[in-house]
């Protein structure tokens, strides 16, 4: 990267995924200009749940503690139907969590951006702009020049390598440049209503969250932080949405819970839920995440996971590319591997809100005994991340190297200085060959030996040990999760990703080499990168 540049990437949009790609960005040493219409963050709520992946990366940030007090774990959600009667459950696994935390979380949204933004106000490369609209982007092969004006009507203009917009779901940048989106057929209108409970108030309200499958009326109720409390209600065809956003009709629809004396109204909006994919994640070098990227109903509670992927996945790939480490292919990868996950996701959040959504009496009927059926088979009923997929194509070893696309388990560890935390808190988010106990161990080290001769990029092992740890790299799991799941891949090493996705395994430490020069040959080699599946 020359001076020529005024940064590495300008960001378009700062709510929590342009937040997100901006930290991620200033820890991989990426020089950030960041703008936001928004002269402040929004203080009402929006979006409500994030999962593990999203909290380790928050982690990473060191922002565990400082929104600690604002999450909570994601209670398990009951599906009642018009009779009350529980027809589906959508559960939690059982500790010890595969990623070291709570696989689900209901947040608050404007305390999660704050932690955010302030982490990103210690930054001496990241320069954030409030109140300043990005009003043009002009592509050229190998830079961006973007034109911006200020809330004083002073204009700027800049010169970068790449721009992200994370300008959300009405992005003015994907209109501009006539950009269409994939639609998954889901268009349906619904209120969203935020209160907070007064003191004393809400004993008799369900203890976990519900999805209401009733014909008249579907509806969501979702168990927040603290004393907050979010429901959705379906807007029925003879309903204006001006209409149901009235604080009269908004009493009417809660009292079936609440009297009026229960609760503080915070926020109620209206909102159409789409399912809707970008056809084009990328112009040159101008990427899309997020909400300008895809839409995803809110029923599986992933529609913000969504987005702090997209920024996990691209920012290292950006940081390799600014510095000349990779091929131009590599940065492809980053719609081949997002796309089909965010479709599968999607389409998987559609579904259920048709199970949800349901108008039809003798066709909700069907649905009721169909479900029955199946809780009664599965009485615990679906573990809600089992529904999330891993990698099938991309940046990933070809298919024979096992676990290929999978998440690196995080499990509990203490390290040579007998300090005791989550493996990420030692290992960071960098490129990670991690070596199972009982292997051989020489062959690894031979492996790393010829991969630094060759010029290899960086790579952190991690050695898990069954004793004390004595070596810098050597941890002892205290809960042997790691080494039950690479046991469970019949894998003696394994290459992890910046991003914790497993670009591929060896069923033995002998095949440590070709495993990386498989990864070197696919960040380099503009001819083979990154292979499709089958």
């Amino acid at each position: 990267m020359t001076d020529v540049f005024d940064a590495d990437v300008v960001i378009v949009g700062l709510g929590p995924v342009g937040a997100t790609a901006a930290n991620l960005a200033h820890d991989l040493g990426l020089r950030v200009e960041a703008f936001d219409r928004a002269a402040h963050i929004e203080t009402r709520p929006r979006a409500i749940g994030f999962d593990h992946e999203a909290m380790r990366v928050f982690a990473g940030f060191g922002l565990a503690d400082a929104i600690a007090d604002h999450i909570m774990p994601y209670r398990p959600s009951e599906y009642h139907n018009g009779s009350g009667q529980v027809i589906k459950r959508i559960g939690t696994a059982p500790p010890p969590h595969p990623l070291g935390w709570a696989p689900n979380y209901v947040f608050l949204q404007p305390q999660l951006e704050g932690a955010l933004r302030q982490r990103l106000d210690r930054s001496d490369n990241v320069q954030v702009h409030l109140g300043t609209e990005v009003t043009d982007v002009q592509l050229a092969d190998d830079s961006a020049t973007v034109e911006v004006v200020d809330a004083t009507g002073r204009r700027r203009t800049l010169r970068a390598r790449y721009v992200l917009a994370c300008d959300g779901g009405s992005s003015p940048l994907r209109r501009r440049l006539g950009l269409s989106m994939d639609d998954l057929e889901f268009d349906q209108p619904w209120l969203v209503v935020d209160l907070l409970l007064r003191h004393g108030a809400g004993a008799q309200l369900p203890r976990t969250n519900v999805q209401y499958c009733e014909t008249a009326r579907p509806s969501t109720f979702i168990v927040g932080p603290g004393n907050h409390r979010r429901w959705e209600f379906m807007i029925n065809p003879d309903e204006r949405p001006d209409d149901v956003s009235n604080p009269d009709f908004i009493r009417t629809l809660l009292s079936r819970w609440l009297a009026p004396s229960d609760y503080d109204l915070w926020r109620a909006a209206t909102y159409r839920f789409h399912a809707l994919v970008l056809k084009q994640w990328r112009r040159q070098g101008l990427f899309f995440l997020g909400d300008a990227a895809h839409m995803t109903p809110p029923f599986l509670a992933q529609g913000m996971c969504q987005g702090i992927r997209d920024a996990s996945n691209l920012m290292w790939k950006l940081a390799l590319h600014s510095r000349g480490d990779t091929s131009e292919r590599l940065l492809d990868t980053y719609q081949r591997e997002r796309a089909p996950h965010v479709r599968h996701v999607t389409l998987v959040a559609k579904e259920f809100g048709h199970v949800i959504c349901e108008r039809d009496e003798a066709t909700a009927a069907k649905r009721d005994a169909d479900l029955l059926a199946e809780l009664k088979a599965t009485p615990e009923g679906t573990i809600r991340q089992s529904l999330i997929p891993g990698l099938l194509a991309g940046f990933l070893a070809p298919e024979h190297f096992p676990a290929r696309g999978d998440i690196l388990p995080q499990p509990t560890v203490t390290d040579s200085r007998d300090r005791t935390g989550l493996l990420d808190e030692y290992a960071g988010s960098t490129f990670r060959l991690v070596i199972r106990h009982d292997t051989d161990e020489a062959a690894a080290e031979s492996a790393m030996r010829a991969h630094r001769a060759e010029g290899g990029f960086p790579i952190r092992v991690v050695r898990l040990v069954a004793e004390t740890p004595a070596g810098q790299d050597e941890y002892r799991e205290e809960d042997h999760l790691l080494d039950a799941w690479m046991r469970r891949h019949s894998c003696e090493a394994v290459l992890a990703r910046p991003d914790h996705y497993v670009f591929g395994g060896v069923h033995s430490t002998s095949d440590t080499s070709l495993l990386l020069a498989t990864a070197r040959e696919q960040l380099h080699d503009t001819g083979n990168c990154c292979p499709d599946i089958g």
